[in-house]
Parts: structure tokens; C-alpha cells; sequence
């Protein structure tokens, strides 16, 4: 099989290596840089990039899930501006907008133009991406996710032009973050990880770093979660968020991605919480169609293997559900409020997906994805 990698030019890893992005943006001599930010890093975002440029101009604009209209929002102002490069420095909802901003400032393309795969006509402004959560891997991947509110619906623009020019991912950035969003994030990076190691589309190079990314995040999350200042913890789980960034361009996601974005997008529901309900369910799914490779999957969560693969598949989904469970995390629709009654329609906008449901190891039905989301209610 063929395998195509699109990664950042420089990609910097370790704590305190923020410093090195303000070094390396001081060292260009910009005279306009846009900082996209969330509100609550606001004021430290200003401590750490003040005085990369001649302007320095900030938006902390973006919260959870943002559609459409706060992009176009953000798209005049960076026209306004007109910046030689833009940083976007937060969770994978900043890092998105900022890639999406840098793209189609410059050109004549609206965003739900390039709703898809490679409809991006190009990027001419310099970006640079920081995370400040361990879960999306945004700051490597060519992807970026945003709610179109005319749908209900989150949507994917897909394009090498979207990976950065420069990733810096410095752990010591996640220190601060909340133990429910640490724990939805390291669940989506770990949803990441064995999506893309169990994918139609896997490969031996990608599979190093996706099980190598369940095995860091399996080990360490929890006790991320309970020890938000354990910053070797927040390494490894950095670390294994960054490994599933950097499988979703040539491999990406699979069913339980697309079986998450109808409960973010009508329901608003966290995407970690989204992908942490679901993922056991869709796997028990899959299992049948994969049974050797999600036995390594179970392995890497620390199960005990067995002579039968299948057995031992199944340890490795009781393992997630008790990760899942010890680090806080809904065990049920039921508990985030979607009612029952939105399941068929639900399962009607997941199975539109079909650039993630098209790289699933087992064939999704409508019928199929309505049962899925009957056991995790």
C-alpha cells in the first residue's frame, strides 16, 4: 500500500518549548501576526506573544463547538487585518479555526466551499499551532472540524494545506486544563490512536505511532486526570495525543467518529464525551471483522493476551469502559440528555460521514448505526 505523510515543517516537542515558537516567530520579523485564543487564556496567550511583531492582534472569540457564522466572523477580521502569519494557541476548537482562517484569508473561497477533501485552493499565510489540551492532534493533521448550524451537523475541510508550518506542543501548556476535559480529550486522542491502527486504510508506518499512542494514553491518563500537575503524565499524554494527530492525514478515523458528530452537532455534546460513550459499543461492533488487530489494541491497553484473539479483543474493551469510568466520563447517552427519540435521526446524519464510515473495518448500516446507538442509551 501507498502512504502519504503531510507534516508541519518544523515540529517542536517538550516542556517550555513555547518559548521557542516566540523565538522562532521574532526571528522572522513579521510585522502583523493574528493570535487566535480561547477566553479563559486570554490574558497568559498576551503575557507569552507580546512583542512577536510590530501588531500583534488577539481574538479570544472562539468557545466550544464553533459554527459557521463566529468563522466568517473571524475571517473579515483577519482581512481587516491582513497578517503575515497567524497563531492559534488552544484546543482543538482554536487550532482548527486559526488553520481554516489562515487558508481562506487570501482567497476568494467561502468556507462551506470547501466542506470535503482537497477543496482547498492553497495557503499563503504562515501558521504556527500550539495545543493546550492533550486530545485533537489539530496542530499536525490536515483537518479541521466545524459545526455548520444549518445542518446540525459538525463537517470536516481535509487538505494538506491545513497542516501548520510550525507545531509547538508543550505539555506544560495542558498543566492548568480541567480534569473532565483532560479526561474527554485523552479519550478522543485514544479514539484517534485505535481508529486508525483498526482502519481500511491502515499502514505499518501509521501503525507504529497509533499503538504506541493507545499505550502512552492508556498508562498515564487517568493519572492525569487525578494529578493535573503531574507533568510527566501530561507529557505522556501529550505525547500520545500527538501520535494520533499524526495518523489522522494518511489513515484518519473510522465509525465512531462519524457516529460521534451528530451528538456534538445537535446536542452540543462534548467530542471526547461523544467518541468515550460510543467507542466500546462500535468496537464491540468491529471486533468480529478484526479480532487480531484489536487484540493489540487490548494488549497496548494492558490487557492479558490470550490464545484466542477474539477474547482477547473483548478484555481491551472492558478496558476501555473502566478508563472511561475511572476518569469521570458519561457511561450512557441517556446521561447527556439526547433523548431517545433523536436516535433515528441521529443515525440518519452519521451515516452522511462517508469519508470516515468508508474507512471502518466492518460496513455501517443506517439500521446498523441505530442499534449502536441503542446500546450505548
Amino acid at each position: 500500500m501507498i502512504v502519504t505523510l503531510h507534516q508541519p515543517k518544523k515540529l517542536v516537542f517538550g516542556a517550555g518549548c513555547v518559548d521557542q515558537c516566540v523565538a522562532d516567530l521574532k526571528a522572522r520579523a513579521f510585522q502583523r501576526v493574528m493570535v487566535l485564543t480561547a477566553p479563559h487564556a486570554i490574558e497568559s496567550t498576551r503575557a507569552m506573544f507580546d512583542g512577536v511583531a510590530k501588531v500583534v492582534r488577539y481574538d479570544a472569540s472562539i468557545r466550544v463547538e464553533p459554527n459557521v457564522a463566529t468563522f466568517d466572523m473571524l475571517l473579515k477580521a483577519a482581512r481587516d487585518l491582513r497578517p503575515e502569519a497567524v497563531v492559534g494557541i488552544g484546543g482543538g476548537s482554536v487550532l482548527d479555526v486559526a488553520k481554516l482562517v489562515a487558508a481562506l484569508m487570501t482567497g476568494e473561497q467561502k468556507l462551506r466551499d470547501v466542506f470535503g477533501i482537497n477543496k482547498l485552493a492553497g495557503r499563503s499565510v504562515y501558521l504556527a499551532c500550539l495545543p493546550t489540551t492533550a486530545g485533537t492532534g489539530s496542530e499536525v493533521s490536515p483537518n479541521a472540524i466545524l459545526l455548520d448550524e444549518h445542518d446540525d451537523l459538525k463537517k470536516g475541510v481535509i487538505s494538506p494545506h491545513l497542516v501548520p508550518d510550525a507545531a509547538y506542543i508543550d505539555p506544560a501548556l495542558t498543566l492548568s486544563v480541567p480534569a473532565a476535559v483532560t479526561a474527554a480529550t485523552g479519550i478522543d486522542a485514544l479514539t484517534h490512536c485505535i481508529e486508525a491502527f483498526v482502519n481500511k486504510l491502515s499502514h505499518p508506518m501509521v501503525d507504529t505511532w497509533a499503538i504506541e499512542g493507545v499505550s502512552l494514553i492508556a498508562a498515564n491518563l487517568q493519572q492525569a486526570v487525578e494529578q493535573g500537575d503531574d507533568l510527566p503524565a501530561r507529557t505522556a499524554v501529550a505525547m500520545g495525543s500527538l501520535y494520533g494527530g499524526l495518523c489522522l492525514g494518511p489513515v484518519n478515523t473510522g465509525a465512531v467518529h462519524a457516529l460521534a458528530y451528530p451528538l456534538g452537532g445537535e446536542f452540543h455534546v462534548p467530542h471526547g464525551v461523544s467518541n468515550s460513550v460510543l467507542l466500546p459499543h462500535v468496537l464491540e461492533f468491529n471486533v468480529p471483522a478484526a479480532p487480531e488487530k484489536y487484540a493489540r489494541v487490548a494488549i497496548a491497553m494492558g490487557a492479558k493476551p490470550s490464545d484466542d484473539p477474539l477474547a482477547t479483543a473483548r478484555r481491551g474493551l472492558d478496558l476501555i469502559r473502566d478508563l472511561s469510568k475511572r476518569c469521570g466520563i458519561p457511561k450512557h447517552l441517556r446521561e447527556l440528555n439526547i433523548p431517545r427519540d433523536a436516535i433515528p435521526r441521529m443515525a440518519k446524519a452519521a451515516m452522511t460521514v462517508t469519508r470516515l464510515l468508508d474507512r471502518n473495518v466492518r460496513a455501517v448500516t443506517e439500521a446498523d448505526a441505530i442499534s449502536i446507538y441503542e446500546k450505548a442509551y
